[in-house]
């Protein structure tokens, strides 16, 4: 009998590299604070790193999958460590050079490396776990360290500046960065030296078959579509309230900010993060028992109500944190994650209904329209440069406003005649 293989390390390294995605990836968001003191930048340059990284998922969304589906998971997963250290060692690099352009770049680069691990965690540990219940398991699991990292990453940026903004620089950021590059280059050894199955490795005969074109294909269905677009603005407000809201506290208030400590304002954005954490352990709870539809349409008017409270509650109106009076307003921000967190997954599911063998090339869409967490967060922060960081929220209400409409209208698969066996 053959003897079951143990994939114990490649989980625990599958897991690690979840916690990348959304580590290196908040870090690029959380450095615009700094990336504006230092380099004196506008709002919306200061987000220029964050647009270069999620600009790269509308290169590499596609071309990732079609690496994936003919190179294999252990070739995918070794090319994305191996950027993922190339491009964090840029941006740390940017630090001591001190170019804005070196910094931009780097996250280019990071960013490439973020698309290709999105494209390869999942379905690698639903394939460790044997598919099923435990693959389904193994990346809930996934999605919970995914969050701990976006939890942790804005906090550590926080404590490395502390409270003096007007003096922080990239290279304040260097042990993070450090600790970035040792995980990259660990995974790339583990992996190196683990057996990984590829159940779904194309061999050159199935390639050229697929190569052929039919007659439809995932942007004929309707509601997918719509739920692609979804996902663009899903993921820009997502990461824009966190990036602006990051911002906002610690831009002076000459400047029309809050004028908080990067180390105060850590912590919110920190919170912001974890609750997103919760919301989907709480997601994982319920998935079963109540429907995409009604999880994402109820967490989408949530969000819009949250946002409402942040526009319209005066300034004026605050809470004492730590030897400082915070605007109330801020909390709406924060608790906001509560409700992004599901909805990821519930796009998903609605926009992946009754698609079948067209869902593979569906993926590959979808990650190419995350990069909508690039260029959302740069508009907001360019409406922010004109009339203010608080006016720039209308953008993510209209995003919420977008999400609702698929939730209740566009998500009901019209196109039920297209052959999909």
């Amino acid at each position: 009998m053959e003897k079951k293989q143990n994939y114990t390390i490649p989980i625990i390294v599958m897991f690690l590299l979840f916690f990348m995605i959304a580590f290196v990836t908040n870090f690029a968001g959380s450095m615009g604070v700094i990336v504006k003191n230092q380099f004196g930048t506008s709002n919306a340059i200061a987000q220029l790193g964050t647009l270069a990284n999620f600009i790269a998922y509308a290169c590499m969304g596609i071309p990732a999958g079609i690496i994936l589906r003919r190179k294999g998971y252990k070739f995918t997963s070794l090319l994305a460590v191996t950027v993922g250290l190339i491009g964090v060692g840029v941006q740390f690099l940017s630090g001591y050079v001190e170019s804005f352009a070196v910094y931009v770049a780097g996250a280019l680069v990071a960013g490439f490396s973020m698309c290709l691990l999105n494209i390869v965690v999942n379905p690698m540990l639903n394939t460790l776990g044997g598919g099923g219940n435990r693959g389904n398991q193994l990346i809930q699991w996934g999605g919970t360290i995914n969050s701990t990292g976006g939890t942790l990453a804005p906090i550590l940026l926080g404590y490395l500046i502390g409270g003096a903004v007007d003096k922080a620089s990239v290279s304040d950021a260097a042990p993070a960065m450090i600790i970035a590059m040792a995980i990259f280059a660990v995974a790339f050894v583990v992996i190196m030296l683990t057996r990984i199955p590829e159940p779904h490795l194309e061999k050159a005969e199935e390639g050229k078959q697929k190569t052929e074109k039919g007659k439809y294909s995932p942007l004929s269905f309707r509601h997918f579509v719509l739920g692609a677009v979804a996902i663009f603005f899903y993921v820009g407000v997502e990461v824009g309230i966190p990036n602006t809201a990051n911002l906002y506290m610690t831009t002076s208030t000459d400047g029309g900010g809050l004028g908080l400590g990067a180390d105060l304002a850590g912590w919110f954005i920190g919170a912001y993060w974890f609750l997103m954490l919760c919301g989907r352990f709480i997601g994982g709870l319920l998935g079963g028992k109540v429907s995409s539809k009604a999880m994402l349409s109820t967490t989408a008017m949530i969000a819009i109500a949250f946002l409402l409270c942040l526009i319209l509650i005066p300034s004026t109106v605050t809470v004492h944190l730590h030897g400082a009076d915070v605007p109330l307003k801020i909390a709406f921000a924060t608790l906001c994650g509560l409700c992004t967190s599901v909805m990821w997954g519930a796009i998903f599911n609605l926009s992946a209904e009754g698609l079948g063998k067209y869902t593979p090339m569906a993926s590959g869409i979808f990650m190419t329209l995350v990069c909508g967490g690039g260029i959302m967060p740069f508009l907001q922060n360019l409406i922010a440069d004109g009339v203010g960081y608080v006016g720039s929220y209308w953008i993510v209400v209209a995003g919420f406003a977008y999400i609702l409409f698929y939730a209740l209208v566009g998500s009901k698969n019209v196109n039920k005649d297209i052959p999909v066996e």
